[in-house]
């Protein structure tokens, strides 16, 4: 049950088991995004706090501790644990992401839902992580182990800050890495409530450990510290390239990026209409637009253009935007006042040069930061919101004529993160989906992201994959073993 006043428990770092104040005994305000007012002081981590919480970290690495002694079904059976405790207290995890991000309750309670999933998904795979014997030349036994990296960082963002906990928490405990994860300094709440839950899980002290605070300074010490061997990241292209410099120039520790998206979506003349405009709607306005595969290029055939601009527009329209926890509210805030004055600014520069706006563009309410769902007509390539990531409600619905340059157009941009072609040809559907430049591709569908397959980007929207089996490569190490035997066996 959603709860708008929900209580506030945790507010602390948490290092090595224990919530504690920060070193230099800072806190920084975390804001409700539907009122613009405080919800709580959250200690503020800096470089100190995130020394002491990577000593932690190391410290439960040592070879003999309890975590590296732990069997590979004991540490899915924990991730289990967590995802039970997840369960119990679903209504709690849910009102407070719906405070703390603003999300609609329904759209929190799935992203919970979700992350119990993630979790579930990693405890099944957390004893079956090997490596392979080799047939190797000359009297020599060969095999190669899987090894954890060790201590890893991990800074996530405030659109799904849940989600993206257990997306990151998953694979990094299966595969046996202690963890410093800094939040969002937007989106701190559920973050220490699920370090909380981990203590209660049982987990060692110092495998998993909370640094609340800002990018520069907390997200900064994380990029760049000698001991951690591995930073995972998402959110913007800018603030991923200073993470990689960072890694860069400390350690030359492992970096994972899921950066930023202008995702394509192609709706092709043989399309049913209604049901195109339906799947491109999700696909843009999902989580207020905040969302870093959003459909935000919405390429549709000249002929069916004028019906389908029509039948988005109502969409749009019925749109109900409000307080996350009224019932029937689809559309919340967008997350704080500088995400709203930027998605503004866009909607004002989009008017400027040229774009058809068709509906929306205006705020909406006294308080908070509400904004309109948004479309825009007679959208060309080059205009800012056809280029540029605007991370709100903010559709472009652009005109095409041939697939072949739907293609080439969809292709020309530093992103891509995810794509999606709406049509009932078989063959144009493969076409679109071997030759789109994207590292998802969903078919008379969108946002189908599931916990088995990878999800990532090509080009600028980052560096190796989250979610599936192949999340679990960026957190472990591959060793080759070779013993030379009496003779060739």
């Amino acid at each position: 049950m959603a709860n708008p006043n929900q209580e506030i428990k945790y507010t602390k770092i948490f290092i090595n088991n224990q919530f504690v104040d920060a070193v230099s005994g800072k806190t920084f305000p975390t804001v409700n995004p539907s009122t613009g007012k405080k919800l709580a002081d959250i200690a503020e981590g800096d470089k100190a706090d995130v020394e002491l919480a990577v000593k932690a970290a190391k410290t439960a690495f040592v070879r003999t501790s309890t975590w590296r002694q732990m069997d590979a079904s004991a540490r899915g059976a924990l991730l289990w644990k967590l995802s039970t405790l997840m369960e119990r207290d679903a209504n709690v995890l849910a009102s407070l992401e719906s405070l703390d991000n603003g999300k609609p309750f329904p759209n929190a309670m799935y992203d919970v839902q979700g992350s119990i999933k993630t979790f579930r998904y990693y405890a099944g795979l957390a004893d079956k992580v090997g490596g392979d014997t080799i047939p190797s030349d000359g009297p020599h036994f060969t095999y190669t182990r899987k090894e954890p990296v060790g201590v890893v960082g991990q800074i996530i963002p405030w659109n799904y800050p849940l989600a993206m906990l257990a997306w990151k928490w998953g694979p990094a405990l299966a595969a046996g890495c202690t963890i410093v994860m800094k939040p969002a300094e937007q989106t701190p709440l559920t973050a220490l409530y699920m370090a909380a839950l981990s203590k209660e899980a049982g987990f060692p002290d110092g495998v998993i450990n909370v640094v609340p605070g800002y990018g520069p300074t907390a997200g900064g010490a994380i990029s760049s510290h000698p001991e951690i061997r591995k930073v995972a990241f998402t959110g913007s292209v800018e603030v991923g390239k200073i993470i990689m410099a960072a890694a860069a120039t400390s350690n030359l520790k492992k970096v994972s990026l899921e950066l930023g998206g202008k995702s394509p979506l192609v709706i092709c003349e043989d399309a049913n209409v209604d049901q195109a405009a339906m799947i491109a709607y999700m696909a843009v306005f999902e989580n207020q637009g905040q969302c870093c595969i959003a459909a935000t290029r919405t390429f549709v055939h000249e002929s069916i253009y004028d019906q389908f601009v029509q039948k988005a527009t109502e969409l749009a329209k019925a749109r109900k935007v409000g307080n996350p926890f009224t019932e029937g509210t689809v559309h919340g805030p967008q997350i704080d006042d500088t995400q709203y004055k930027k998605i503004l600014g866009y909607i004002e520069v989009g008017q400027k040069e040229g774009a058809k706006l068709v509906t929306g563009g205006k705020t909406v309410g006294n308080e908070g930061y509400f904004i309109e769902p948004t479309i825009f007509a007679n959208v060309t390539d080059d205009m800012t919101i056809a280029k540029e990531e605007i991370f709100g409600p903010v559709q472009s619905i652009i005109k095409y004529r041939t697939l072949d340059e739907a293609i080439e157009r969809a292709n020309n941009t530093s992103f891509g993160l995810a794509a999606g072609i709406v049509t009932n040809d078989i063959n144009k559907a493969l076409t679109f989906s071997h030759a789109v430049e994207a590292g998802s591709v969903w078919v008379n569908t969108y946002l189908a992201v599931v916990n088995q397959a990878p999800f990532g980007g090509y080009k600028q929207s980052g560096i190796g994959r989250e979610l599936g089996k192949d999340s679990l490569e960026g957190y472990l190490e591959t060793k080759s073993v070779s013993i030379r035997l009496p003779a060739k066996i």
